[in-house]
């Protein structure tokens, strides 16, 4: 005979409050992803125009010269990679906000869950950016530190 633990058999409601709170993180993520959409589309109109705008201002920077095109070019690169990197986060937001919202309007718990899910991966795609800026700001701080004691 199996047994079950408690929590296998805990079935967890949520009260009118919690389902307002929901509710109104809903409707705050919802604005902030579509906040979100809008700040990954002006990255890539930059992206796509640092080009011609590094290139305009190396033809009229004397310091700049012929590398005006290849840091356009390099520039615009960086500003489509922030945006892909960008994407997903506010993409989850995106999914969470809109089945929950579903969930609540059509009382649907599997949109509910589903909801959490990409609420769940949003979150998880923040602290993993955070481990590996956290990493990279680890890593400059010990080469700053190695070229000050190698300076001596």
């Amino acid at each position: 005979m199996e047994e079950t633990s408690a929590f296998e058999k805990f079935e967890l409601q949520l009260d009118t409050t919690a389902k307002d709170f929901v509710k109104e993180i809903a409707k705050w993520a919802y604005f902030l992803s579509i906040i979100g959409f809008i700040g990954i589309g002006l990255l890539l109109i930059i992206a796509v125009f640092a080009g011609a705008i590094f290139s305009a201002m190396g033809s009229t920077m004397p310091g700049m010269g012929a590398y005006g095109g290849s840091f356009g070019a390099a520039m615009g690169a960086i500003y489509f990679l922030m945006a892909a990197f960008y994407f997903f986060p506010v993409y989850y937001l995106f999914k969470f906000s809109s089945n929950a919202k579903k969930a609540f309007r059509d009382n649907d718990s599997e949109a509910l869950t589903s909801s959490f899910g990409y609420l769940k991966s949003h979150y998880k795609f923040i602290g993993i950016l955070m481990i590996v800026l956290l990493a990279i700001y680890a890593l400059f701080f010990l080469f700053a530190v190695l070229g000050g004691l190698m300076a001596r």
